[in-house]
């Protein structure tokens, strides 16, 4: 009953923490997307530079671990830059959504690269440029085609959010370890927080999943395309 009292009392501090978690999921997301897509383009279709200079992004951010990158920007570029007073969500979103970025990127990439050459080469026939043949033909394609593999970025990004705790992010990790420190009980509290990722896992697949189906290209994968 104790227990049970004390989840039921620290409930509201928690569910706080599912905000912020939550935000830091959508907000990761969307800014990798930003980055990403671009990026997926610039790969395929850019000059040698440009390939080149963002293979270095996608192995630089690719290569570390999500820990190392927290404290690189908290203590160290971020405050060389004159800016140590950012808040820890604002790192951590700039943090995860560039490193989201990078694995997005490839995710794209993919995606543009399974759409056949001559769905661009029909396009340029019938007198498109090439941006509006990438914006009208191969753009809506690959979207779909990437969704699948583009929702698997977010459990990833969810249960990374819980890194932040070591910047000091009040997300779900962080008040799960607070209200530890002032009731002094452990696995259930800790069990709790485990069981709130689960379901936000769940529930956060599941509607992708539902998007996936709505917006899927019939046909793709047997030979429609």
């Amino acid at each position: 009953m104790e227990i049970t009292s004390i989840l039921v009392e620290w409930f509201p501090y928690l569910f706080s923490g599912i905000v912020a978690t939550l935000g830091l999921v959508a907000a990761s997301l969307g800014l990798g997307l930003l980055f990403g897509l671009p990026m997926a383009l610039g790969q395929i279709y850019g000059s040698k530079p440009v390939r080149s200079l963002i293979g270095v992004y996608v192995w630089f951010f690719r290569g570390l671990p999500v820990l190392v990158l927290l404290f690189l920007f908290f203590f160290g570029i971020f405050p060389q830059l004159g800016m140590g007073d950012l808040p820890p969500f604002f790192v951590a979103v700039v943090v995860l959504g560039l490193r989201g970025a990078a694995y997005q990127s490839q995710i794209f990439r993919g995606a543009i690269q399974s759409i056949s050459e001559g769905q661009m080469t029909a396009a340029r026939s019938l007198g498109m440029t090439r941006f509006q043949a990438i914006r009208y033909i191969i753009l809506p394609q690959a979207v779909r085609i990437a969704l699948p593999g583009w929702s698997n970025e977010y459990p990833t990004v969810l249960t990374d959010t819980a890194i932040c705790y070591a910047i000091g992010v009040a997300e779900i990790l962080t008040r799960t370890t607070q209200i530890v420190a002032q009731t002094y009980v452990t696995m259930p509290l800790y069990l709790a927080a485990a069981c709130l990722y689960i379901v936000l896992n769940y529930a956060g697949m599941r509607a992708l999943h539902y998007i996936e189906q709505r917006i899927s290209i019939p046909g793709f994968g047997q030979g429609g395309l």
